[in-house]
């Protein structure tokens, strides 16, 4: 490694995080005065709210250094992306039985129709707000607090965080779960005007926010005016209320019938617990954990607070067999065994709308593991096929020739194995596509499938149009299930298509993948792809990790290294070493600063001079990678640094201007770079990865922001020729193994890292693995281990 880089400068090995790089001079300062310099100011990382590990959450996520683990040490691995609308991943997945595919499409339907649904509520709350600045007290601290958590400001409470009134290190900032892309939206969705007038005057009695009416209006639904009144706790569920908020508008309402041991707060505090664990990537809590949470929120009574909300609906109780959990197979009943013995159990809660998915995914993990796969191509011919290839990629085409789910591991350079399986595979007649996470990483393997396969095997566009030289078959995860990408669906409501193989699988949340499942006919197969050591998915569940644990199908691990200092230091950071690596070309740069003033300074220096200059990589090129949003070195700060020295303008449209570098979240989950084109009465006009985009006015603020800087979870699935990592000093809380990873990850040829957390980063590397999650689906799958 070497330090910044400077065409005049020799090379020179340096470790990140020893702190002891050889003084071989500074860049010259080519920065027209000291941009970024003055984006902070007090001591350095004051106010940051840096990145969890989960990414686009929306208010109330949890973040994962600000959960204290109570009981069992859950904590949030989400990192936040781009904050919009709040909601939590917004497909609810089916319970479709395994081959019934009539059943799959209704319910599809039904999920389409809920997601266009919310999305509609949510346009109308996403309005600019104009009036509310002479609010005080209690109304105004709530306003801020919805507002903060819907525009990304401030992360939201955690599951398990206590109020504390004395300043505390700076936590990771929430993130938003994936999901589908939303449908169109539609007037008849939004609260009648008199709905939200009701509501109004309800919370004005309550005195909180009369302009929180619109979307409590939405989020209530139908007589929200009479649940507030009969149980004012239900603006709890409004996100980024919390409960001490909550409390505050039933003491209004309720005067002296108002108390700490209501069995209406009960319940509403434990259905935010389910949820704020949900958004921190829980599919369900354990009991012990869930009652001493509620415990630290002043419910006297948690265990009749918990059955309270099970009674009423609200949460699903689970009792798992504990020689069940991580996959392991149920224990066989010995000779005398008596029925009634007791066996340990594990007691779960969770709320209905995960349970449903992570059963519904192993239903269909079950069904794809147990039927035969259509057979398009004889034994010889798969055999041929097989046999034409090399090492790994001949094991992943011989696995899938006979099994309906297969998994691959790899990193970068093993995507080569899923493209010759694409091409052999289209080859023998079989109707295959591919799904990425994002729009980079669908034309990072669209352009590797050009290159390895014929260039005449081009899919028909899903809507019937003659296809382009530059179409390939891949779309993005949530354009195939939007119906927007991809080969469409059959008769019967299932993806036309015989194999689908699915990169970047770790991102993949319980809801999401059940979808997926669900909707692939019998008969198809399933290749789940991916770097296990890269950050798990923002929403609930870590559905890739499961499954490699829980061995019920075929795992083929690639053998193709990454190649390079860039490959040889990520993959020592894969397996807990952070080593020094050789960059004659200077591939890897260690830049260490003292203070995050220095840190902008130094970022935008790399960016605009340094990296065009001695590297080759145009500024367009180059990705800044910080770990959160907020703070003195966070996204927000980067890109105004950024703005500033690269395309300066006075941001006429909503902090905009044409050129501007952006990063566009349609919909909680979902990231896409791209540029401003041009703003009218219409919106701000986008261009991403080559799609023209407009954006309305009123939904600017929530779903645009500035993209020459994001966070580690926003980047996953893409990959750039430079990448800068920027490491504030209070950024050393937040650091993991798969946060390095992932960020040192996104360099093709080259990656400057602004170093200054000293040892923390050695030690992340070392100790700090991910942090569990609480799920069930090892334990669902657990009665298909004997099977396979």
């Amino acid at each position: 490694m070497s330090t910044e880089p400077e065409t005049t400068e020799d090379a020179e090995p340096g470790t990140p995080g020893t702190g002891q790089v050889p003084d071989t001079g500074q860049v010259p300062d080519t920065v027209g005065g000291d941009a970024g310099a003055g984006q902070t100011s007090g001591t350095e990382g004051a106010g940051q709210d840096p990145e969890t590990e989960a990414a686009e959450a929306g208010a109330g996520q949890a973040s994962e250094s600000e959960s204290s683990e109570a009981g069992a040490g859950q904590a949030s691995e989400a990192e936040n992306s781009e904050a919009g609308a709040g909601q939590a991943s917004e497909a609810e997945s089916s319970e479709a039985g395994a081959g019934q595919v009539s059943e799959a499409e209704a319910e599809l339907r039904a999920q389409q129709a809920e997601r266009e649904r919310i999305e509609q509520r949510k346009a109308e709350k996403r309005a600019p707000i104009e009036s509310g600045t002479k609010l005080s007290g209690k109304a105004a601290d709530l306003l801020a607090a919805v507002r903060a958590v819907e525009s990304g400001e401030k992360p939201a409470a955690t599951v398990f965080e206590e109020s504390r009134p004395a300043p505390r290190r700076s936590a990771p900032e929430p993130a938003r779960p994936p999901q589908p892309v939303p449908q169109p939206v539609t007037a008849s969705a939004a609260p009648a005007p008199e709905a939200v007038q009701a509501v109004r005057r309800v919370l004005a009695e309550g005195g909180a926010p009369e302009l929180l009416a619109p979307q409590v209006a939405a989020t209530l639904g139908e007589g929200a005016d009479d649940q507030l009144r009969a149980d004012p706790w239900q603006l709890l569920r409004t996100p980024g209320v919390r409960p001490e908020q909550a409390d505050g508008f039933a003491r209004s309402l309720l005067g002296a019938e108002c108390g700490p041991d209501d069995e209406r707060r009960g319940r509403a505090v434990t259905g935010w617990l389910l949820e704020q664990a949900a958004l921190a990537g829980h599919t369900a809590l354990e009991m012990p954990a869930l009652l001493a949470a509620l415990a630290q929120r002043g419910v006297p009574e948690p265990d009749s607070a918990v059955q309270d909300a099970i009674a009423e609906g609200e949460a699903l109780v689970f009792q798992d067999a504990l020689e069940e959990e991580a996959g392991a197979p149920p224990r066989p009943a010995a000779e005398g065994d008596e029925e009634d013995v007791e066996r340990p159990v594990r007691v779960l809660v969770g709320l209905e709308r995960y349970a449903m998915a992570e059963e519904s995914l192993a239903d269909g993990l079950a069904r794809l593991v147990n039927s035969v796969p259509k057979q398009d191509g004889s034994a010889e011919d798969w055999e041929r096929a097989a046999g034409a290839a090399q090492g790994s990629t001949a094991e992943l085409i011989r696995a899938v020739a006979g099994q309906g789910l297969v998994l691959h591991t790899g990193a970068e350079a093993s995507l080569a194995e899923p493209a010759a399986l694409l091409n052999a595979v289209r080859s023998l007649g079989l109707r295959a596509w591919a799904a990425a996470n994002g729009p980079i990483g669908r034309a990072r393997f669209a352009a590797l499938l050009r290159r390895s396969g014929p260039a005449a095997d081009v899919p028909e566009r899903a809507d019937g149009a003659p296809a382009g030289p530059g179409d390939a078959p891949v779309a993005t995860v949530s354009g195939l299930l939007a119906g927007v990408e991809g080969p469409g669906r059959d008769a019967d409501g299932a993806l036309d298509l015989d194999l689908l193989v699915v990169l970047d699988a770790p991102q993949l949340d319980v809801e999401t993948a059940a979808l997926l499942t669900e909707s692939l006919p019998d008969g198809a197969r399933l290749v789940l792809a991916g770097d296990p050591a890269v950050l798990w998915s923002v929403g609930p569940g870590r559905v890739f990790a499961d499954l490699l644990a829980a061995r019920i199908c075929p795992q083929v691990a690639s053998r193709r290294p990454d190649p390079g200092p860039l490959g040889e230091l990520v993959s020592g950071i894969g397996v807990g070493e952070l080593n020094q690596v050789e960059a004659p070309g200077k591939e890897v740069v260690i830049v260490p600063v003292r203070d995050a003033g220095e840190a902008v300074h130094r970022t935008v220096q790399l960016v605009a001079d340094s990296v065009p200059r001695a590297i080759g990589v145009p500024a367009e090129e180059t990705q800044v990678i910080t770990p959160g949003h907020g703070g003195a070195v966070g996204t927000r700060a980067l890109n105004a640094a950024l703005k500033e020295r690269l395309n300066p303008g006075p941001g006429r449209f909503g902090g905009f201007d044409p050129g501007d570098r952006i990063v566009h979240s349609p919909a909680p989950g979902r990231a896409l770079p791209g540029r401003v084109v041009t703003a009218d009465a219409e919106g701000l006009h986008l261009s991403c990865e080559g799609e023209t985009v407009v954006v309305p006015k009123e939904r600017v603020e929530q779903s645009v922001r500035h993209g020459w800087a994001l966070t580690a979870h926003q980047a996953v699935g893409s990959r750039w020729p430079a990448v800068v990592v920027v490491l504030p000093g209070d950024a050393a809380q937040t650091l993991s193994r798969p946060w390095v990873y992932t960020a040192f990850g996104r360099a093709d040829r080259h990656l400057s890292v602004v170093h200054g957390v000293e040892q923390a980063l050695p030690r992340a590397v070392a100790e700090v693995p991910a942090k569990p999650r609480t799920t069930r689906l090892p334990v669902l799958l657990a009665p298909q281990i004997s099977g396979t």
